[in-house]
C-alpha cells in the first residue's frame, strides 16, 4: 500500500502538520486503518478509498491515532494535494472529497490549496471563568466583549478570545477540568487567540489543543480556523462581513505554520481557510 507523508500549513518541510496519506491497493478493514494510524500517530492519518465517483468525488477516511473522525481541516487539504499531483498530475484545479461530514471541495491557485467549510452552527456560550481555570489562566486575560462558544463546520471548536499574545503562550490545558467540558458538550477542540502576531505581516495568534490524544497542542488546525472565521463574523470581531487574513500557529510546538483564511457572511457564511503543502516522503506499507 504506497503512502505520503506531506506536511500541510508550511512555508517549508518541516513546518506545519504532518499527515500520513495512504493509497490502500485492496480493500481494507476499519480495524486495520485504526491500526496503521496508531503506529503512525500523527494528529491525523488519511485513506484514499476510491477513485473518482460519478459525483466527482473521492472517498476519504480520516483517522486520529484513537478514532475515526467526519472531518478536519489540514487532512482535507493535504490529502487533496496528494490526489491533484500524484494521481491527477495537476490536470485540474479543484479535487472533491467525500467525507462523513458530505463533499469537501478544495480548490488550487498555483500551489495554495483552499478549502471550503460548511455552514457553521454556533452551539453552547460557556462561562468564560471556567475556561480560565481550564486554561490555568486570569479570567482578565479573557476579552470580556466576546463570548466562549462552542462552533462547528465539520468539527466542533470552543472559541476562547484572549487580549494578549503572551496570556495565549501562558495557556496550559487542566486536562480534568477540560474533560469535564467535553463530558457536558461533546466533543470539541480548545482554541485560543489573540490579535498579537509574532510577524507584522500576520493578523491573528493561534493556540489549538486537540479532544483527543491527551489534549496535545495541534501545529495547524484548518477546521478550527474555519469556526474561528465564523466566530470572528458572527461576534463582529473585525467589524466587518467580509475577511482576508493569516493565521500563526504552530510556534509554541516547534511547527511554525501559516494559515490563509477568506471568508464573509451575507445571508449565509463562505469560509475558506488556506495554505502550502510539502511531500517529505513516499514509501510503501508491507
Amino acid at each position: 500500500m504506497h503512502f505520503h507523508i506531506v506536511d500541510v500549513f508550511a512555508e517549508d518541510k518541516y513546518q506545519g502538520n504532518q499527515l500520513a496519506v495512504f493509497q490502500p491497493d485492496a480493500d481494507i478493514s476499519q480495524e486495520e486503518m485504526q491500526q496503521i494510524a496508531k503506529e503512525m500517530n500523527f494528529s491525523e492519518t488519511t485513506f484514499i478509498m476510491s477513485g473518482r465517483r460519478g459525483n466527482g468525488g473521492y472517498d476519504v477516511k480520516i483517522f486520529t491515532p484513537d478514532a475515526e473522525i467526519p472531518f478536519a481541516g489540514h487532512p482535507s487539504l493535504g490529502t487533496a494535494y496528494v490526489i491533484r499531483r500524484f494521481m491527477e498530475d495537476h490536470s485540474t484545479d479543484q479535487v472533491l472529497l467525500n467525507l462523513n461530514v458530505g463533499q469537501v471541495p478544495v480548490v488550487f491557485e498555483g500551489e495554495r490549496g483552499w478549502m471550503t467549510q460548511n455552514e457553521p452552527a454556533f452551539h453552547d456560550v460557556l462561562d468564560a471563568a471556567r475556561l480560565a481555570d481550564t486554561l490555568q489562566i486570569s479570567q482578565a486575560d479573557i476579552e470580556a466583549a466576546y463570548p466562549v462558544q462552542s462552533v462547528s463546520t465539520g468539527l466542533p471548536s470552543i472559541i476562547v478570545p484572549l487580549a494578549t499574545r503572551e496570556a495565549v503562550d501562558r495557556c496550559r490545558v487542566e486536562h480534568r477540568l477540560y474533560d469535564e467540558i467535553l463530558d457536558e458538550i461533546g466533543d470539541a477542540n480548545l482554541l485560543v487567540f489573540a490579535p498579537e502576531p509574532v510577524h507584522a505581516d500576520n493578523d491573528l495568534y493561534v493556540r489549538v489543543f486537540m479532544f483527543t490524544s491527551g489534549h496535545l497542542e495541534d501545529p495547524a488546525t484548518g477546521s478550527a480556523n474555519g469556526n474561528l472565521a465564523a466566530w470572528l463574523l458572527q461576534h463582529s470581531y473585525f467589524k466587518n462581513t467580509n475577511l482576508h487574513y493569516k493565521v500563526e500557529q504552530g510556534l509554541p510546538v516547534g511547527r511554525p505554520s501559516l494559515l490563509h483564511v477568506a471568508a464573509e457572511k451575507e445571508s449565509s457564511f463562505s469560509i475558506q481557510v488556506g495554505g502550502h503543502v510539502f511531500v517529505t516522503a513516499e514509501g510503501t506499507w508491507i
